[in-house]
């Protein structure tokens, strides 16, 4: 084989090679990108549980007199069919 020849095809060998390794760091990047993207807001969630558990506990909180008394009365007035 020609010295030259061989030469040639080294550097097409090596210049493949590195546009290769470049796509696959850049596919990967974009798929990263992707999931990290993909993650939420956080703090939000956060905001929208802690909101939402204090609404039903204040709820709770001035309804449960009234509920306790009127599951009572049910069973109350069920153990009165008898």
């Amino acid at each position: 084989m020609n010295i030259n020849k061989y030469r040639k095809l080294q550097f097409i060998l090596k210049y493949r090679v590195t546009v290769l390794i470049i796509s696959i760091g850049k596919l990967k990047e974009k798929i990263v990108g992707k999931f990290i993207s993909e993650r939420g807001d956080v703090p939000g969630w956060v905001l929208v549980v802690l909101m939402t558990t204090g609404l039903v506990t204040a709820i709770w909180t001035i309804a449960a007199p009234r509920l306790s008394a009127i599951l009572r009365n049910s069973l109350d007035a069920m153990n009165n069919i008898k």
